[in-house]
């Protein structure tokens, strides 16, 4: 599923998401087009999808300033 959102997600362009059901949970990953970042979130099987989805990009969006902010060539982690 490709998506386009609006509002304040519009900074993301285009995002790919994906579903997949394990047993009683689904685990929705959510992938920046532009640059290949992926993220996942897991949840319970009867959550709303639109909620998953929310979370997901959510993560994407700010996995993605992360990356933007650190420094490059400075290795992982998270300056506190």
């Amino acid at each position: 599923m490709t998506r386009n959102f609006p509002s304040d997600e519009a900074a993301l362009g285009e995002v790919y998401l994906e579903f997949q059901a394990f047993g009683s949970q689904v685990r929705v990953t959510a992938m920046d087009a532009s640059t290949g970042i992926e993220v996942f979130v897991v949840g319970p099987l009867n959550a709303a999808k639109s909620d998953l989805q929310k979370l997901a990009v959510r993560k994407l969006k700010r996995r993605l300033e992360r990356e933007n902010a650190s420094p490059a060539g400075k290795g992982r982690g998270i300056l506190a």
